[in-house]
C-alpha cells in the first residue's frame, strides 16, 4: 500500500506540472512551467534514493570510471533537494560522502574524519562536476525565458520538435551561470542542454536518453556529456536502482557525516 500511494503522489506532483504548463485555454506555455514541467520528469517528487555510474571516455576510450549512491530529499523551505552521496567504487574511494544542502557542499572522508567544504563547479570526474550528481530542481535555481521553437537531434538520434528554454541564475553559488535546455514539446522531456560559465564559455553539453519507467515516471536514465572545447572529452552518467525510501533530515546535516551508516 506504501509503494502504491508513494506512486500516486509522484504521479500527482507529475500531473500538476502538466497543469501548469497546460494554462488557460488556448494559452501558450510559460517557460517556467515547461521548466518545471522537465524537472519532474528528471527528478521523483519524494525521497529516494538511486545509483550513479559515472565513465570518462577519451576519444572513445574508456579511462576512468565511479560510483556513487545519491539520497535525495526536498527541503522543507524552499522546495529545492538535498543530497547526501555515497562514494561505493573505485575501493580507494569507499565510503567517502558528499553533501549537498541548499547551495552548500561539503565533502566527508572518513580516513580524516573531517568535512571541507566543495565547489559545486569542481569536476568530480571527466566532464561530471561535483553539482551534477546531486539532485537539482532547476526552477528553483533559474529564471526561464522562451527563446523559441527548434528542431533539434535527440540523445537517440532522432529529430525532435523542442521548446527552447534560457536559464538565467538566479540563486547564489549554483554549479552554472546560464543554461540553454531543450525540452521536448509533446512531452516536457529534457532533451538536452548547453552549460555556461560567467564569461559566457561554454563548458559542457548534455544529452539525456534511455527513458524507462522509475517510480512511476519515464525518467532519463543516462545523461552524456561532452566537452564545450574538446568533443572527443565524453562522460556518461548512468542512473540505476532508484528506490523510495524514508531519508531522515538528519542525513541531511553537515555535523551527521561522521555517524553516518547506509541502511
Amino acid at each position: 500500500m506504501k509503494e502504491g500511494s508513494a506512486i500516486m503522489k509522484s504521479l500527482g506532483l507529475l500531473l500538476v506540472a502538466l497543469m501548469l504548463w497546460s494554462g488557460p485555454a488556448g494559452a501558450a506555455p510559460s517557460a517556467d512551467a515547461i521548466l518545471a514541467a522537465s524537472d519532474a520528469i528528471r527528478n521523483p517528487g519524494r525521497p529516494f534514493s538511486v545509483t550513479v555510474t559515472l565513465t570518462e571516455f577519451q576519444a572513445g576510450v574508456q579511462i576512468d570510471t565511479s560510483t556513487l549512491i545519491s539520497y535525495s530529499r526536498t527541503q522543507q523551505q524552499g522546495g529545492q533537494f538535498s543530497s547526501l552521496i555515497r562514494f561505493v567504487l573505485p575501493a580507494r574511494d569507499a565510503g567517502k560522502l558528499m553533501l549537498k544542502n541548499g547551495n552548500d557542499m561539503w565533502f566527508y572522508d572518513p580516513v580524516g574524519k573531517a568535512s571541507v567544504r566543495l565547489s559545486p563547479q569542481q569536476r568530480l570526474l571527466g566532464q561530471a562536476s561535483n553539482g551534477d550528481v546531486a539532485t537539482v530542481n532547476l526552477a528553483k535555481d533559474y529564471r526561464a525565458e522562451l527563446a523559441g521553437e527548434e528542431e533539434v537531434q535527440d540523445g537517440e538520434r532522432r529529430k525532435r520538435k523542442a521548446h527552447k528554454l534560457a536559464l538565467t541564475a538566479i540563486a547564489p553559488e549554483v554549479t552554472y551561470a546560464t543554461i540553454d535546455m531543450w525540452v521536448d514539446a509533446e512531452n516536457n522531456r529534457p532533451i538536452k542542454a548547453r552549460f555556461y560559465a560567467e564569461s559566457s564559455r561554454l563548458l559542457k553539453t548534455a544529452y539525456y536518453r534511455r527513458f524507462q519507467p522509475q517510480l512511476g515516471v519515464e525518467r532519463p536514465t543516462e545523461t552524456v556529456i561532452i566537452d564545450g572545447l574538446n568533443p572527443q572529452s565524453v562522460t556518461l552518467m548512468r542512473f540505476s536502482d532508484y528506490v523510495a525510501r524514508n531519508i531522515p533530515d538528519t542525513w541531511m546535516q553537515r555535523d551527521f557525516l561522521p555517524r553516518f551508516q547506509p541502511e
